[in-house]
Parts: structure tokens; C-alpha cells; sequence
């Protein structure tokens, strides 16, 4: 196994790394991502064509990938996702909850089977996600668990907040994690996108309206791109972040700064 520098282009050999969303969006560039350091990738959406596609773009960069049909609300999913991992792969040493959904509407409006699906989707995924997997990711001296937050994680706004508050939950779970997992010498950080560029923000963007507005409370004027947060993975990933953990990194264009 090469060493965890980041100047080290394949500084993820030998390492496996579970990628839920992983067909799109930002878990599709940190997949990309992940591959390009060496890593052999699992592929995880509930959507099969996206996650195949997702599957032979990374076989693409010369590592081994498989990829599961998995709706992360549904613990029978999860765990036969987990067996597959285990039977192809033995071991895991990183994982990315990144599936997620968004519902804009005012809290009142909500349904309580709209309700559950968000936070099913960002917090019970990423739970039952990080409660399957860990058997295989313990015993190795070295883990990487990142968990998609966002800007909502942090404020929140009109239509927004239910949302906001399963992202602040994964925050909250996020830190627990971290304190559970120290002695294994597995990290858990959280990464808090803004407004990024993917199909979860199009309605947004395709609105003129919606999207002067966003970009009017953004001092960088601009949507983030999900290479950029890729990017950003690839660094937690590496031996330079070993001493971060119940962290979490927002990467916002500045709109916390306000």
C-alpha cells in the first residue's frame, strides 16, 4: 500500500472506498475523484442507469468498481449492499454519504410522509450507512468517513427548513461518530456545500428569479462545481487531514461569512 501523501497521485492504492449518490452530482466527482488516487470504488444509487454509467467512468481510470442498486432509506438494502462490498473487496477504508434529497416547501405544507423522506434520505441513510459498513472499515489503522452536510446545516431560510434541520442532524452525527471512532483510527468529517452546481439545485438555477437571488446572497457571485468538492474530499482522504476529525468544512463561496 503506497503512502496517504497527497503528493502521491495514487496515494489510495489498496484502499476502498463506498460512494452512496454515487451516480451523480457531487458523489459521482468524488468517486471520479477517489479512482484517480488508486482507490477501487463502490458505487451506490437508487437509480441503476446513472450508477452503472458511474460504475465503467471509473473502471475507466484503470481501478477495479462495482456498483448496487440501493435506496439508503431501506436497511435490507444497505445490508445486502454491505455483503456485496464485503464479498468483492474484503474490507473498506472510506466511505462518502453523499445521497441526499431536498423538498422546498414551507414546513407547514409539508406531509409527514414528505417529512420522513428527507430525513430519511440525509440522516437515517447516512446512519444506516455508517452503522453497516463499519464492521468492514475497523481494524485497518487507517478510515475516512465524510459526510454531506451543507450550508443549510448551518442556517436555514424560507422553504428550506426541513432540510436545514436533517442537515443539522448529520452534523450532530457526525461529531458522535467521530468521538465513537478515534480509537480505531477512523475519521468522520463533515463537508458543507453551498449552492452547487447538480441536478439536486436545477430548479433553482433554471429559475432567473430564484437564481439572482441565491447569487445575490453569495459573495463569490457564482454556483460551486462538484469537482470542487471533490476535490476537497480527496484532501480529507489523504494523510494531511489525519489529525481532522468531527470537523466540519464548509465550502460555501463565503455565504457564511455574511
Amino acid at each position: 500500500m503506497t503512502d496517504g501523501n497527497l503528493n502521491n497521485s495514487r496515494f489510495l492504492d489498496g484502499r476502498v472506498a463506498v460512494v452512496t449518490g454515487g451516480g451523480r452530482g457531487i458523489g459521482l466527482a468524488i468517486g471520479l475523484a477517489l479512482a484517480g488516487a488508486g482507490a477501487r470504488i463502490a458505487v451506490l444509487d437508487r437509480d441503476t442507469a446513472p450508477m452503472n454509467a458511474a460504475v465503467e467512468a471509473i473502471r475507466a481510470r484503470g481501478v477495479d468498481a462495482i456498483g448496487f442498486t440501493v435506496d439508503v432509506r431501506e436497511q435490507q438494502q444497505v445490508i445486502a449492499a454491505v455483503d456485496g462490498i464485503r464479498e468483492r473487496f474484503g474490507a473498506a477504508h472510506i466511505l462518502v454519504n453523499s445521497a441526499g434529497t431536498a423538498i422546498r416547501k414551507n414546513i407547514v405544507d409539508f406531509t409527514l410522509e414528505e417529512f420522513r423522506t428527507v430525513i430519511d434520505s440525509n440522516l437515517t441513510g447516512t446512519f444506516l450507512m455508517s452503522k453497516h459498513l463499519l464492521p468492514l472499515m475497523r481494524g485497518h489503522g487507517y478510515g475516512r468517513i465524510l459526510n454531506l452536510s451543507s450550508v443549510m446545516g448551518h442556517v436555514s431560510s424560507t422553504g428550506r427548513g426541513v432540510y436545514s434541520a436533517s442537515k443539522h442532524a448529520v452534523l450532530g452525527l457526525t461529531k458522535a461518530l467521530a468521538m465513537e471512532l478515534v480509537d480505531d483510527g477512523i475519521t468522520c468529517v463533515a463537508i458543507s456545500p453551498g449552492f452547487i452546481a447538480t441536478d439536486l439545485t436545477a430548479p433553482l438555477r433554471n429559475d432567473p428569479d430564484k437564481s439572482a437571488a441565491l447569487l445575490a446572497q453569495t459573495p463569490m457571485k457564482r454556483y460551486g462545481t462538484a469537482e470542487e468538492i471533490a476535490s476537497l474530499a480527496l484532501y480529507l482522504c489523504s494523510d494531511g487531514a489525519a489529525f481532522m476529525t468531527g470537523n466540519d468544512v464548509l465550502m460555501d463561496g463565503g455565504w457564511c461569512a455574511q
